[in-house]
């Protein structure tokens, strides 16, 4: 399964989320981890991010269902 790395900035776009949240949400667990590039570099998973959004729709999906 070939998956394409993204930087922070793309993870805030598709997320709507702020890097502070983001960080909060990966300590809690709630968040896909970031995978180290380098010594200052970090990127996630653009198939683990895109996963981790259709969740979401679909919890709301479900929730609107009860």
């Amino acid at each position: 399964m070939a998956s394409n790395l993204i930087r922070l900035p793309k993870v805030m776009e598709k997320t709507g989320f702020s890097e502070p949240w983001i960080y909060r949400l990966i300590s809690q667990g709630k968040f896909p981890r970031q995978t180290k590039l380098g010594r200052r570099a970090v990127a996630w998973v653009e198939s683990e991010v895109e996963e981790w959004i259709s969740e979401r729709i679909a919890e709301r999906d479900q929730n609107s269902e009860t």
